[in-house]
């Protein structure tokens, strides 16, 4: 007989059936007459009860079931007689698949600092905790492809390895199939990327949006959600080595048509995971953040303000003394600013034209000459949660900038032939899954919703 999942055995349809269920006992407890198992296999965060009679079993196997032991059971689905549970399973077979030794076992039942649950990532997807982060996850995931796709969008895998630093920033994690113990070099006595496996020098990526665009200009309308990675010594609760990005890019649209694209696109997916995942968002909302329902909701019901940088800049610069960091024209807001916006609009924001200075290359600049169309979405308690921009579509435009920022025009001489051939508007954003994730669990550190985070001197697991 195939096995039922948990959440399946959960529903009352199942009363009154034989089933078997397999998963790790979360506790057992009981006297001689009867024992309580509580089973879950990861399918919900709630677990099924097995009531077990000891005199139908031996007391060896009864012993080896102990917190984390896997397990098989056989039995009837019958109306639970507890409260908090619907059903439970009268058992009449049982089979240990592996036994967890209670002594060297980490997870007992007690409370784990999510610090201490880092550090054995390999077990703590068997929590509560995290077993609803990755629920979670997979929903937000599945509804990014779902939103896309029945918007007839494409789903365009860009390259992990690339030649380019879309950002611009340089850091960047290098590839190469050198030995690092004999690296050639050239007669100035620099690496000689010429002897390396592409042949120039190559990175793992910070963005597939380069490519996107190149896409956007054949299909129109497509997506990348991939891994990126940064290598930024940094070590803050929003900040990680590796992670995933969704980056759309449209063609003939514009700084409008980004920003509603990326609300609605928020919306959508705060909503799928207050319909899709409930039982694991109020389990968060419980257990870490009393106020992760409402903020979640009121994302949803709210329009996100829209004001430019200019216009921020006079709401903040009068309360400047409120900040660590100082506030004017031209600089680069810093997470306190962004919070202070977010609360005093009392919802999302969305920041447009910034100074150019501060932003990429490749953004639309705006008629007065020191403003692109830049685009930066602010949640509440995260911060950035997507940037994105119009893009600039001008060839001499673009390869002005190129020169202004010391970009070598011939590693990009692929992306400038766009601009010659057929160009047009278009724009497309980038959003932090991580972050995303972050704020729909309520999670403080983002290193707690990634399965396995890559830090600065992280790489376990």
């Amino acid at each position: 007989m195939e096995h039922t999942s948990v959440r399946e055995l959960l529903d009352a349809s199942f009363i009154g059936k034989s089933a078997i269920a397999k998963g790790w006992v979360r506790t057992k407890r009981g006297n001689k007459n009867v024992a309580f198992i509580a089973l879950n296999d990861g399918s919900i965060i709630h677990n099924l009860q097995l009531v077990v009679d000891p005199s139908q079993f031996s007391e060896e196997l009864l012993k080896s079931i102990g917190t984390g032991a896997c397990i098989r059971a056989k039995g009837n689905i019958v109306a639970s007689q507890g409260s908090g549970q619907g059903t439970e399973m009268q058992v009449q077979e049982l089979l240990v698949y592996g036994e967890a030794d209670a002594e060297t076992y980490p997870l007992q039942k007690k409370g784990h600092t999510l610090e201490f649950l880092r550090e054995i990532a390999h077990l703590r997807p068997r929590t509560n905790t995290f077993g609803a982060v990755l629920r979670i996850r997979h929903h937000l995931a599945f509804a990014i492809h779902k939103y896309f796709n029945d918007r007839n969008f494409f789903y365009l895998h860009s390259p992990i390895i690339t030649g380019s630093d879309a950002e611009g920033a340089g850091e960047m994690f290098h590839v190469t199939n050198f030995d690092l113990n004999a690296i050639p070099k050239d007669a100035e006595n620099k690496i000689d990327y010429t002897q390396d496996f592409f042949g120039k020098e190559t990175n793992l990526t910070v963005s597939g949006q380069l490519e996107g665009e190149l896409a956007a200009m054949a299909l129109g309308k497509i997506y990348t959600f991939g891994p990126t990675f940064r290598a930024e010594n940094s070590n803050t609760p929003r900040h990680l080595a590796e992670f995933w990005m969704i980056e759309p890019e449209v063609a003939f649209n514009e700084i409008e048509d980004n920003m509603d694209l990326a609300e609605d696109m928020l919306k959508y997916l705060v909503k799928y995971a207050l319909d899709h995942c409930k039982d694991d968002v109020e389990f968060l909302n419980n257990m870490y953040d009393k106020e992760l329902l409402g903020r979640l909701q009121h994302v949803v019901d709210v329009p996100f303000k829209r004001l430019t940088y200019t216009e921020a800049i006079t709401i903040l610069e009068p309360n400047s003394k409120k900040f660590e960091f100082k506030v004017e024209w031209g600089t680069d807001l810093q997470k306190e600013h962004e919070n202070y916006l977010v609360d005093h609009f009392k919802g999302p924001v969305i920041l447009t034209d910034y100074p150019k200075h501060i932003k990429a290359f490749y953004m639309k600049q705006n008629d007065d000459g020191k403003t692109v169309r830049a685009m930066d979405v602010l949640f509440p308690w995260i911060g950035e949660i997507i940037g994105g921009s119009q893009r600039e579509e001008n060839y001499d435009k673009l390869l002005q900038r190129v020169k202004e920022m010391g970009i070598h025009e011939e590693d990009l001489w692929w992306y400038l032939e766009t601009r010659k051939f057929g160009t047009c508007p278009h724009a497309g954003f980038g959003l932090g899954f991580e972050r995303l994730v972050l704020f729909v669990t309520g999670m403080n550190n983002i290193r707690d919703v990634i399965p396995f985070p890559r830090t600065p001197k992280n790489a376990e697991f």
